[in-house]
């Protein structure tokens, strides 16, 4: 018996997303902010691939399909990078002493 490709690939996928849900909010909140550089250092290695995706040119054309997806993976890595700076800046900031 042959297990379908798609269908362990899908299987994979979803076990991944219940793995990094309860790794995430079994963290503690001291190891949010370490975690969140972690997850920008990861995000900038996909920035990477993505450019190469987006700019890789086999046959002329700039709307092919590794190109077009090259690209949205661009714009979402930079969301998250940026969204992943605003909160570690707002998890440092609930670290300070607020002045009275």
């Amino acid at each position: 018996m042959e297990i379908d490709p798609f269908i362990f690939r899908l299987s994979i996928f979803i076990l991944s997303i219940f793995v990094g849900y309860y790794v995430v909010w079994s963290v503690t909140p001291s190891l949010h902010t370490p975690l969140m550089s972690v997850t920008n250092a990861i995000s900038s290695v996909i920035i990477v691939g993505a450019i190469i995706a987006a700019l890789a040119d086999s046959s002329g054309s700039v709307f092919e399909t590794s190109n077009i997806f090259g690209f949205l993976a661009i714009i979402l890595a930079a969301v998250n990078i940026f969204g992943g700076f605003l909160v570690t800046q707002r998890m440092l900031q609930m670290y300070k002493k607020k002045k009275k």
